[in-house]
């Protein structure tokens, strides 16, 4: 069965900082804990400037924004864990950027809350936020389906089947890397 994420698109540009993704006073809260995982969700993106607008609506602790489209470097900053999964507790499946930051990246992938995937070309001021965008698994493609342009992708490589297990852990005992626990 063909893979692909659709919706409105949150875009930002470059740098966006572990602070901007998840400030630091949130960092108490604990993803573990399902209250806890939600309301980090609902303060994903809320360290970023005013000219972006809102990325959870206040009061509510989804986005309707699956898909993030930004610039280079990507997730800088702190090397917290809790910037990719605020993102995946608010509702977004994937980023999709320039470049990231390494330690954002491998976050990404090992705790499994959302796909980072890379575009070559500088992407972020082809699109609007609220454009309607695909992305294709199969093809390594991002399609803006407000404009009808496409956008060739990086692939996954081997971390996709990482963050469809559900992070490294789940894929190391997915795999037997690691027993399961009883």
């Amino acid at each position: 069965m063909p893979k692909t994420i659709r919706g409105p698109v949150f875009v930002v540009d470059d740098n966006i900082d572990t602070d901007q993704i998840i400030p630091a006073e949130y960092l108490t809260l604990v993803p573990s804990n399902p209250e806890e995982y939600e309301k980090l969700g609902s303060y994903a993106l809320i360290g970023l400037p005013d000219r972006y607008g809102k990325f959870v609506e206040p009061g509510q602790t989804k986005t309707k924004y699956p898909i993030v489209i930004a610039g280079e470097n990507f997730g800088c900053g702190s090397s917290r864990e809790h910037a990719p999964i605020a993102l995946g507790a608010s509702g977004v499946e994937a980023v999709v950027a320039q470049s990231y930051a390494r330690i954002f990246f491998r976050n990404c992938a090992a705790t499994g809350e959302l796909y980072p995937w890379e575009c070559e070309t500088r992407i972020y001021p082809e699109f609007n936020t609220g454009d309607i965008a695909t992305i294709d698994f199969d093809q390594n493609l991002l399609i803006n389906e407000t404009t009808g342009k496409t956008y060739p992708l990086r692939p996954l490589g081997e971390i996709r089947p990482v963050i469809e297990a559900g992070g490294l852990f789940a894929y190391a005992r997915q795999t037997g890397m690691i027993p399961n626990r009883a």
